[in-house]
């Protein structure tokens, strides 16, 4: 707290309206009304500036309660303006095109660009590509090598059909996109050991969802299925799977591989076409 300090020797000399508090080794500690009543107002200070911020807040709560809906509607119109506006922005500053969205089945992409990769090579190096999907011409085998872009070419597809189908522009040239209802997707090696799933285990469960749940109108991006297991049983999985869903599920499918024998299905499959 607060106290005037006099040395031992002059404490005799206090005025009489001084109180003694507090003795220590060399001197006394003295306090009067005035020191008292400042004291209290203080030490009493953050607590009570805690119950004017609580009871301020309060009021303004109660204020806002009443006029809640009108908030959360211009709330949801600022956040729609501030997406609008950045797909506007992206469209505008990385000469975006408006695709066409179009009744039957079908996926036309030229020149597409990942947005992401792009942004992120040094001077342009991205290079376009060309994509064609439709009824005919259904899934493309991938292959190629390492570090080829495989899974670039397979995810800025995905990327390009879901902003298509947010109401956004997409990074081609042009882009012509028939009605999809779900991406499923199998990319990447990763383990869910806590779960008891393994790389393998992993794989083939998401390769069992899409090939139970994707339908005609799907979008399947599948990247080097088979990896979990030796060379020929992950062979004979992923012929199985991509012929399973050449001849029954019929989507669209990008299926990328290692395995070079999987290019004889096109030769099976009129709906299959290979890709390098």
């Amino acid at each position: 707290g607060f106290y005037i300090e006099v040395s031992r020797r002059d404490a005799e000399r206090v005025p009489t309206d001084y109180v003694r508090r507090q003795t220590v080794k060399s001197a006394e500690r003295f306090i009067t009304t005035e020191l008292k009543t400042f004291e209290d107002k203080v030490l009493s200070a953050r607590e009570r500036a805690l119950a004017r911020e609580r009871e301020l807040y309060d009021a303004v709560l109660t204020q806002l309660i009443e006029r809640l809906s009108a908030l959360q509607a211009t709330a949801a119109a600022v956040a729609e303006l501030d997406a609008l506006g950045s797909l506007a922005e992206c469209a505008s500053s990385l000469q975006w095109v408006q695709p066409q969205l179009v009744s039957q089945p079908r996926l036309h992409i030229e020149a597409g660009r990942h947005p992401v990769v792009e942004k992120f090579l040094v001077g342009g190096s991205f290079v376009p590509n060309d994509l064609d999907l439709d009824e005919r011409r259904r899934m493309l085998v991938i292959t190629g090598p390492n570090m080829g872009g495989k899974s670039t070419y397979m995810r800025q597809t995905a990327l390009i059909v879901i902003l298509a189908h947010m109401g956004s522009f997409v990074p081609a040239d042009q882009a012509v996109i028939g009605p999809l209802d779900r991406i499923f997707t199998r990319i990447g090696a990763a383990d869910d050991l806590a779960g008891g799933r393994s790389t393998f285990m992993v794989e083939m469960t998401e390769a069992a969802n899409i090939l139970n749940n994707a339908s005609a109108r799907s979008l399947i991006l599948m990247d080097e299925i088979g990896r979990g297991t030796s060379t020929y049983d992950g062979l004979s999985l992923a012929w199985a799977i991509a012929h399973n869903i050449a001849t029954k599920t019929r989507a669209m499918t990008l299926f990328a591989t290692h395995y070079f024998e999987l290019t004889t299905l096109a030769a099976e499959r009129e709906a299959c076409v290979n890709v390098h």
